[in-house]
């Protein structure tokens, strides 16, 4: 069992940026293939980026390529998504995710094990 606790969103101007955190119980975070998905209102949970277990290898959406930047700390057993450039098509409930399977798995066919309760992420134009 895997328990994961999302932070770091918030209210910016269009062109910031952010950083969301989401730390992870339990001693087996470096298992986890380790991502990101939003929803917007009134749309269909998207897929952001994944990290595999090591960090070698990252999976990013089209519309945020360039833009947004994943990583991973085993020894703290937290992910990140760093966001710059922000607009207001990134507004969206963030919610981290882990895989047992691997990070093209999670990009490929949205394989999720476990969910985070999500954090809220506003850009103002």
């Amino acid at each position: 069992q895997v328990q994961l606790v999302e932070s770091g969103g918030g209210l910016v101007q269009a062109g910031g940026s952010l950083r969301l955190s989401c730390a992870a119980s339990g001693r087996t975070f470096s298992s986890y293939a380790m991502g990101w998905f939003r929803q917007a209102p009134g749309k269909e949970r998207e897929f952001v980026a994944v990290i595999s277990r090591n960090g070698g290898s990252t999976y990013y959406r089209d519309s945020v390529k360039g833009r947004a930047t994943i990583s991973r700390d085993n020894a703290k057993n937290t992910v990140y998504l760093q966001m710059n450039n922000l607009t207001p098509e990134d507004t969206a409930v963030y919610y981290c995710a882990a895989t047992i399977s691997s990070a093209q798995y999670m990009s490929t066919f949205r394989r999720v094990d476990y969910w985070g309760q999500g954090t809220q992420v506003t850009v103002s134009s």
